[in-house]
């Protein structure tokens, strides 16, 4: 059975790619991705195990190199993003992770914003010291900050926008340009605006990464990642790291998630909707200390946000007096699950300084603005009106 690409989709429209960028028909002719579920391939003969090894010829060698499915996965998501390659991962910190350690050495330098994902946080701060890479955390809204602590050692920086769970927005356009005038690579984790909210590439980024996990599944399926970029960083540095230490996205697990890139942009459209009626109503509650959500007009860079994003997302914040309020909230909802996760069909609350940013400590969460009395919802497909009134039950159980 062999597989045949079909035409190239790069000059039609995003959403004709999402459906079929990158699609492989086997000699079946079937209409739905297949799911190739092996680990290995045959070679006709010896000298044509060779040259696949030697990279004198095309084809599969071994699925932790690359599978049929997993390769459709990636070619549509460089498509659509405008990257010239892609290297799914199992996860997205694992993308996170290899996109970092792909690059880097002993001696080198990273700047990154400080608000940041726990995990990537722990990263940042923990991991890659041991392995003499020296780092900084800054103001990452403050351009300034970008350009004092930028060194001739800096080989990348690191970037969220927007920020988990604080909404921040950084320029990528301006950092970038920072960036690449002192020889260094941009890196933006890109999970929170998905594919269809913000293209970094657009503004210079090198390097993206996405948790397929978020919105591109969004259905509480599955795990799975993804690093964009250039074809040279692909192949000079990306895929010989991942390729040997082995961060193999599963291809029934590349499936769902192609399957959920068609349906990504009408799903983003609902949540967006849905997420910005309720940081309308939040915004106004006297219960609430203050709401955080790109959409509303006094986010410090709501005009950034207006410039750089198509929409302004699925996650809405705002504090309570104190965590025992937090909590007696969160536990009063009725629609919303408790879960760390975002971007699902369900809409979902959590407590960040006991969950997602727990790890980092209370002084970093502090530097954040993360408190003890902050919720970070994720907002679903249901219906609005019974969202909005499951919140309001829920605030009735807080005190003023």
């Amino acid at each position: 059975m062999s597989v045949t690409k079909d035409k190239n989709f790069k000059n039609f429209k995003k959403q004709t790619q999402r459906i079929r960028g990158g699609l492989h028909r086997s000699s079946h002719g079937e209409t739905s991705e297949a799911i190739f579920m092996n680990s290995g391939y045959v070679f006709k003969n010896a000298e044509e195990a060779e040259m696949r090894f030697a990279g004198k010829a095309k084809g599969y060698m071994y699925s932790r190199y690359g599978n049929p499915t997993v390769t459709m996965l990636e070619d549509r998501l460089a498509l659509h993003d405008g990257a010239e390659a892609c290297f799914a991962t199992a996860s997205g910190m694992s993308a996170v992770f290899a996109s970092l350690m792909s690059i880097l050495k002993s001696g080198d330098h990273v700047v990154s914003s400080r608000a940041l994902f726990g995990s990537c946080h722990h990263i940042i701060n923990q991991i890659l010291p041991r392995y003499g890479i020296s780092t900084e955390l800054i103001e990452g809204t403050n351009l300034s900050q970008w350009e004092k602590y930028i060194t001739p050692k800096t080989r990348c920086i690191f970037l969220e926008t927007p920020s988990n769970p604080m909404m921040e927005i950084i320029d990528i356009r301006s950092v970038s340009e920072i960036a690449h005038k002192n020889n260094a690579l941009v890196i933006v984790d890109n999970i929170f605006a998905s594919p269809v909210l913000q293209n970094p590439i657009e503004y210079g980024a090198d390097i993206v990464v996405y948790s397929g996990t978020k919105h591109i599944d969004g259905q509480g399926r599955s795990l799975g990642g993804a690093i964009l970029s250039s074809k040279q960083l692909y192949e000079d540095n990306i895929k010989p790291f991942l390729r040997h230490t082995g961060p193999t996205l599963s291809p029934f697990n590349a499936w769902i998630l192609l399957k959920g890139l068609e349906t990504l942009k009408y799903r983003m459209n609902q949540h967006c909707k849905n997420a910005q009626r309720i940081a309308n109503y939040l915004s106004i509650h006297p219960k609430i200390k203050k709401t955080i959500y790109p959409g509303l007009k006094n986010h410090p860079q709501y005009q950034l946000a207006q410039k750089q994003m198509s929409q302004p997302g699925s996650i809405v914040t705002f504090n309570l007096q104190d965590k025992k309020n937090a909590f007696k909230f969160i536990n009063a909802l009725e629609i919303f699950d408790i879960s760390n996760n975002l971007g699902d069909t369900k809409s979902l609350a959590t407590h960040p300084s006991t969950t997602t940013h727990r790890v980092i400590g209370e002084k970093a969460r502090l530097d954040l603005n993360i408190l003890e009395g902050t919720v970070r919802l994720s907002i679903g497909l249901e219906d609005i009106e019974d969202l909005i009134r499951d919140i309001d039950q829920a605030l009735n159980k807080v005190a003023q």
